[in-house]
């Protein structure tokens, strides 16, 4: 199955297939050829969501969703679900010790990165970026309690830098600081999120539905 997806700057698509633990790159006429599945020699567990940076880098989550058995399934050859980084032809984990990291975003001068973790803990987490991807000052910006079927999945950042994360009762938007500025309540599930057209267009992947609305910052 697919789930999040980003277009490179060749126009091709890549697309993470949680069931098989790879991500594909699908040409303009629908073919897909394999991009990324080993870590070390090891298979990917499920590939989920991903994002490039200015720098040209790929950065994804990799939880373990797409497993039968999720962590205890005999195929997970990994121990830990991780976020990744890909530059230059090298795959680095740059986070494991996430229970199960989902969503990924940049800050719009992508000096801060947001990573949703789905469960058992549910939250939003920052970090500082440095030079080469190198990652500090790990903090929550967002939790929300207890347990819920619409865990925190996929999140966009828009142009004035705030967060929009998917998660139990809907959407919120998140100022860098973890302020909530308000809240989208929809009436089924909510995965991910796409700005579009001139960037104030605003697309959500329900459960069984797509949603459009129009938003008064343009996405990043």
């Amino acid at each position: 199955g697919s789930n999040g997806m980003v277009t490179d700057k060749y126009g091709s698509i890549l697309i993470p297939r949680m069931g098989i633990g790879t991500i594909e790159r699908m040409d303009d006429k629908g073919g897909l050829k394999p991009f990324l599945s080993k870590y070390e020699g090891k298979r990917l567990n499920s590939p989920n969501d991903l994002v490039f940076t200015p720098d040209g880098a790929l950065w994804f989550t990799d939880p373990s969703f797409g497993l039968p058995k999720m962590d205890a399934d005999p195929k997970k050859e990994i121990k830990f679900n991780g976020v990744y980084r890909y530059a230059d032809g090298k795959l680095r984990a740059v986070i494991t010790d996430m229970a199960q990291p989902n969503g990924i975003a940049f800050s719009p001068d992508a000096k801060t990165l947001y990573v949703s973790n789905s469960m058992p803990q549910m939250y939003v987490r920052a970090y500082d970026v440095g030079a080469g991807g190198k990652l500090s000052n790990p903090r929550n910006l967002i939790s929300w309690p207890g347990t819920a079927d619409d865990v925190p999945d996929g999140m966009k950042v828009d142009s004035a830098g705030n967060i929009w994360a998917t998660g139990p009762g809907g959407v919120r938007i998140i100022t860098p600081k973890g302020k909530v500025l308000g809240q989208i309540v929809i009436p089924e599930t909510v995965a991910n999120i796409g700005f579009a057209e001139d960037g104030k267009t605003v697309y959500l992947t329900g459960s069984t539905s797509l949603y459009r609305l129009k938003a008064k910052i343009p996405g990043e």
